[in-house]
């Protein structure tokens, strides 16, 4: 397989190939807990509500063809939690290990850093997913915890590692508003 072609904003058109890449990962991966894939409607909204908040989603494709997806959500709710956002990264089976999930994640780490964000924040699914916490340890995350044993999937207990990458770490003001919550 080439190298990523396209890196860009998603468009609505992309929903089909993204709904199938999340599927993939709920039936047979341990990066989501969820255990019954959403349909192409809810993946609509989901894509909706980040755009709402003018936070970033983004497609990669290789020869025109969806091979990842990934973007920035709230990381909590609340107005004091308005400058830390999460980061989340899916690839289809067939283009992991080609560089897709770290270009991805530089150019939402760009964007968190141009949007005047203080930190990211990585939840991923199984502290056995190796390549994941390795991808985010690449792109300047550290750890910052771990759940033990939190999620039952596949007939198993499963981790949550958590990991976090501080976008301004002399600790100054923010000199945005953040998001708005």
């Amino acid at each position: 397989m080439k190298t990523i072609t396209s890196l860009r904003d998603t468009r609505p058109e992309d929903l089909p190939a993204i709904t199938a890449i999340y599927a993939d990962e709920v039936l047979h991966g341990t990066a989501t807990f969820e255990l019954d894939p959403p349909d192409e409607a809810e993946m609509a909204s989901r894509l909706q509500a980040v755009l709402a908040l003018d936070l970033p989603w983004l497609t990669a494709e290789i020869d025109g063809q969806v091979v990842g997806y990934a973007y920035l959500a709230p990381f909590r709710l609340r107005p004091a939690y308005r400058y830390c956002v999460e980061l989340s990264v899916y690839i289809a089976p067939e283009a992991r290990g080609r560089g897709v999930g770290r270009a991805l994640m530089e150019a939402l780490i760009a964007r968190a850093r141009a949007m005047g964000l203080r930190h990211l924040i990585g939840v991923i699914g199984d502290s056995a997913n190796a390549g994941s916490i390795a991808l985010h340890k690449a792109t300047g995350f550290r750890e910052a915890g771990v759940w033990r044993e939190t999620g039952w999937k596949f007939e198993r207990w499963i981790d949550v590692v958590l990991m976090q990458l501080d976008l301004t770490p002399d600790g100054r003001p923010p000199e945005r508003d953040g998001l708005r919550l």
